[in-house]
């Protein structure tokens, strides 16, 4: 094996998922760059996480890469960047060129991210390419002040999130989540207007509400190598998210799953469009037609994804294999999770808040037998990074999920699964 070193760009749990697959497929400790550290990567022994105040945004952010380019230009062996989240992303494709002078940047131009980044852009990118998405309507300030924006195509409840999430987590008001199922015209009014009233100037995405409960989605990640070909896609059914009204919508419970044409529409997406690295979608099923619905793409791995490694698809070996060994070029495309076989159940929460949260259904069976079978795992509970401290610490982030399923899931998740049916 050829050595390299591989950079991490920030400090959560989507970090510590990268830490552990570089650790478990090479045995190494990896340092990740990022503004602050996060309780998922403290106290551990397998990431380094070096801080740098304001790292997620320029200048800052490129003052510091500036600095690295100057460190590493002459390093022995390659230097991987990769990303843990959607900001360093961007930052990533935007700085590019410059940032090969030293690294490694496996990531797309910045014209494409643009476009997929924004989710305007992604879903007109999507109508170029024959991808089904839900059907939805721009709400902008100007509708807001001229008061068009009371013209809800859709009927109730309807889905209304940010266009613009960055500028979306300076703006605070009573009742903010990260996205809002918004059940009658009254409460529309409401939320749109203390929106506006408060900051948010971007745009809003207003859509059709996909009826069912957290077991219709999917999530599915893949890596595309640096020839644009697609080597690699994991399917994971979730089955439980958070309720948290600034966490709502992330993935507490994945199961895996295997569905080939949807394997085949993401490929035949994602290499039209000659994407580069890792994707990762987020996907409902409409029980009214039939048909998978996008939501949006990530371009990276999402912060759940140590589901794909936990299912015998290591996520970090396809970045290495790809630009340091050089191997993908000739391999055939994995389809993953064809096998029951090796199914893994991944718990992002206590298996008590899945198996009293988790709506009944087909799938939990499934999944109830993999936890019989102790066929599950998590990201931050790791045999080979273990120390008192790190494990008080995970074991209190994974208790305080109970307080908050108590709180928040019948109010901002259990009332709209049997609506709109």
């Amino acid at each position: 094996m050829k050595p390299f070193t591989p950079i991490l760009l920030g400090s959560d749990i989507n970090v510590y998922g990268m830490a552990r697959s570089f650790h478990e497929a090479y045995g190494i400790k990896v340092q990740a760059w990022g503004a602050s550290t996060l309780a998922p990567t403290r106290y551990s022994n397998i990431v380094d996480i070096e801080v740098h105040p304001g790292f997620t945004e320029d200048p800052a952010f490129i003052e510091v890469m500036r600095e690295k380019i100057k460190e590493y230009q002459d390093h022995p062996e390659p230097v991987i960047l990769i990303s843990c989240g959607d900001g360093y992303s961007e930052l990533l494709a935007k700085h590019k060129a410059e940032l090969e002078k030293a690294f490694i940047v496996p990531y797309i131009n910045y014209d494409l991210l643009e476009k997929l980044i924004s989710k305007e852009g992604f879903y007109e990118v999507c109508e170029e390419y024959d991808l089904p998405y839900p059907k939805t309507h721009i709400i902008t300030m100007k509708d807001y002040r001229d008061g068009s924006y009371e013209n809800v195509p859709f009927p109730f409840p309807v889905a209304l999130k940010p266009e613009d999430p960055v500028s979306w987590l300076d703006v605070q008001f009573e009742g903010r989540k990260k996205a809002f199922v918004i059940k009658d015209f009254a409460e529309f009014k409401d939320i749109v207007g203390k929106i506006y009233t408060n900051g948010y100037k971007e745009d809003l995405i207003l859509q059709d509400f996909i009826p069912g409960d957290d077991s219709n989605m999917r999530v599915l990640n893949a890596y595309v190598d640096k020839n644009h070909k697609v080597k690699m896609m994991c399917l994971g059914h979730p089955l439980l998210e958070d309720p948290d009204p600034i966490a709502i919508g992330n993935y507490m419970v994945i199961a895996p799953d295997y569905d080939e044409q949807l394997y085949q529409t993401v490929q035949a997406f994602l290499e039209k469009i000659h994407y580069t690295g890792m994707a990762n979608f987020d996907i409902k099923y409409d029980r009214r037609d039939g048909i998978y619905k996008f939501f949006e793409i990530n371009l990276r791995q999402g912060r759940s994804s140590f589901y794909v490694t936990l299912n015998g698809y290591n996520l970090a070996k396809w970045y290495i294999d790809d630009y340091v060994e050089d191997s993908l070029k000739d391999r055939a495309t994995v389809y993953g999770n064809k096998d029951r076989a090796g199914h893994m159940l991944w718990l992002g929460v206590p298996r008590k808040l899945f198996e009293e949260y988790a709506v009944p259904s087909p799938a939990k069976d499934e999944a109830m037998e993999l936890l019989k079978e102790g066929k599950y795992g998590t990201t931050v509970f790791y045999d080979k990074d273990r120390n008192f401290k790190r494990w008080l610490l995970m074991k209190h982030m994974y208790h305080n999920y109970f307080k908050d399923y108590q709180t928040y899931f019948k109010v901002n998740k259990e009332q709209y699964f049997s609506q709109n049916k």
